[in-house]
């Protein structure tokens, strides 16, 4: 069964919007990636899910790294422009400078990365699989950069928003009855 884009069902999914930085065939560039995935603690990996042809697939082809910027909730246009056009013909990173956005150079790759994100992540690529109609690239942290005085964006329904109302986990006295009735059922 497909999953089509925008379609009421795969709209449900709840994500960040990693901000991913490229540069190679297409010099410096950014596009918003919305399947931007954590995927180890030990080593330190992130997925990135890139449909082919993107100016941003063939960078990362050629140069083979690129930069993961965690959105922060005040960088909503910066995000909606990245996510808007191709940077085969708009140089993205030149017209969200105009608009007063500011970028650094990497410590260690050769991209650019977003000042001002909730977390920047440089990545060497260490393995691409394609299941389906996008590109899984799958790069190991070498350099990380925290600003935890900033808020990460949601995505829901082709809708930024951030995470505002916590809901409890269990209670100490209702996980202690989860262990024990878990406990009785272990086969």
């Amino acid at each position: 069964m497909d999953l089509q884009w925008g379609d009421e069902k795969t709209v449900q999914f709840i994500t960040n919007v990693g901000l991913i930085t490229s540069n190679g065939k297409h010099g410096h560039n950014i596009m918003a990636c919305e399947w931007t995935h954590h995927v180890s603690y030990n080593p330190g990996l992130i997925a990135v899910c890139i449909h082919p042809g993107k100016a941003t697939y063939e960078n990362i082809l050629k140069s083979k790294e690129f930069g993961v910027s965690i959105t922060a909730s005040d960088q909503s246009v910066l995000s909606s422009i990245a996510g808007s056009s191709s940077g085969k013909n708009t140089d993205k990173i030149k017209v969200l400078e105009e608009l007063g956005f500011k970028f650094y150079k990497a410590k260690k790759i050769k991209t650019l990365m977003v000042e001002g994100a909730v977390l920047n992540l440089e990545c060497k690529l260490i393995k691409k699989i394609k299941p389906g109609t996008h590109m899984i690239f799958i790069g190991e942290v070498i350099s990380v950069n925290f600003n935890k005085e900033k808020t990460p964006i949601a995505y829901h329904k082709g809708m930024y928003g951030t995470v505002i109302n916590n809901i409890p986990k269990p209670s100490d006295e209702e996980r202690e009855r989860f262990k024990q009735v878990i406990a009785k059922h272990k086969k």
